[in-house]
């Protein structure tokens, strides 16, 4: 009896096609509607503690999961195969430079630092969204037919992507936005098939610059930081040495995880955050995991790490599963983007990371954050909706 003729690749994609609804990712899904709902609860709890009633954040933030629910909508309808979306990775990424260069010059000054520009009556933080263009751009690139990572103007023009994106975020200052776009980097060209020889080249280059730099930082002979990003670093390595100051909201932090215990004090009842102990300015976003963590104690932090646990679990999976390199570099990215914020957020709250202010995903309070890991989901589940055939 003959052997079956192999399908043709278009009959493949047509049932793997079969319908929007029948290609989503159920399991990115149900995490991302649980993160975004814990958030919800403990933005609306922070609210309450300084007497603001919970409300103006809580609806605030509502209005952010709104918007960026049709972004995701919009994304995960998008085919990233297309032409079109290639051509709309370049445009975004020009236009990201370009948003970064006006907030320089232009933008809004809060505590000292320029991260935010005004359009209209709304207020964007364009390094947010320049993380998740960085990556598009990237995995555009690094699919290219002819792209070699492995050879110097490959690796140059990867350094090229990076780099201009990299000084602009760092000189508003914003070192820890700054310093995401690095893992991303790193991952993605790991997932390109670097060799191991430059690898190890730019970390002897690493080693040698960063130990010039803490020179020269130590000795301050021409310092790149700011007196309080120098202080930050050294409250890291010597918690107790400023409690009253610039390690104050890190103890607070620490004592509000600590005092949680299994099961917490109760939602709305951690006195560290009722009592205002824990800054009111960043309870509900840098810090939002030490309130709850205080509020629902071991169990409630480790169904938060759950639900994590499923996204990063989503995230790699559909860069398993791609139909092709410019799928796989794009979940590859967004998953180093979200995982080091995850690390950096939660490692900050119990004093095992300095402070960046780098916010929870899909937790912390903000609409640019919300707007750009909303739409990095969308294109995720773009990718998952065209994966290959699951054996």
């Amino acid at each position: 009896m003959p052997s079956p003729e192999p399908r043709h690749p278009a009959a493949l994609r047509s049932e793997r096609e079969g319908g929007f609804f029948a290609g989503l990712d159920l399991v990115q899904i149900f995490s991302v509607l649980g993160l975004l709902g814990i958030g919800l609860v403990f933005i609306y709890s922070t609210g309450r503690g300084y007497g603001g009633g919970g409300s103006q954040a809580f609806f605030r933030q509502l209005q952010w999961i709104g918007l960026g629910s049709c972004l995701w909508l919009l994304c995960a309808l998008t085919d990233y195969r297309r032409a079109a979306f290639r051509l709309a990775v370049f445009s975004a990424y020009a236009a990201v430079v370009v948003l970064l260069i006006l907030t320089l010059r232009f933008g809004v000054r809060i505590y000292g630092a320029v991260r935010w520009i005004e359009i209209g009556s709304v207020r964007l933080q364009p390094s947010e969204f320049a993380k998740v263009v960085m990556v598009l751009f990237l995995a555009v690139v690094f699919s290219a037919p002819r792209f070699d990572v492995n050879r110097k103007t490959g690796l140059l023009l990867s350094l090229l992507i990076f780099t201009p994106l990299f000084f602009l975020i760092a000189r508003e200052p914003d070192l820890g936005s700054a310093a995401v776009l690095l893992p991303a980097y790193i991952g993605m060209i790991f997932c390109a098939g670097l060799r191991w020889r430059p690898i190890l080249i730019a970390t002897v280059a690493v080693l040698l610059i960063g130990g010039a730099i803490a020179l020269n930082e130590t000795l301050r002979i021409r310092p790149l930081l700011r007196d309080y990003q120098r202080d930050r670093i050294r409250v890291f390595f010597n918690p107790d040495s400023d409690r009253r100051n610039r390690g104050y909201n890190v103890y607070q932090s620490r004592l509000a995880v600590g005092s949680g215990g299994f099961s917490g004090k109760g939602i709305g009842r951690g006195e560290q955050n009722t009592l205002g102990f824990l800054p009111h300015t960043v309870a509900n976003n840098d810090f939002i995991f030490s309130v709850i963590a205080e509020e629902t104690g071991y169990a409630g932090s480790l169904i938060l790490l759950g639900l994590y646990a499923l996204l990063m679990y989503s995230i790699w999976r559909t860069a398993f599963l791609a139909c092709d390199p410019l799928g796989r570099f794009i979940a590859c990215g967004i998953g180093c983007l979200m995982i080091f914020h995850i690390f950096v957020n939660i490692g900050m709250s119990i004093g095992i990371a300095p402070v960046t202010g780098l916010p929870l995903p899909f937790v912390s309070y903000g609409g640019s954050f919300i707007l750009a890991s909303m739409a990095s989901c969308g294109l995720l589940q773009s990718v998952h909706r065209h994966r290959r055939r699951e054996s």
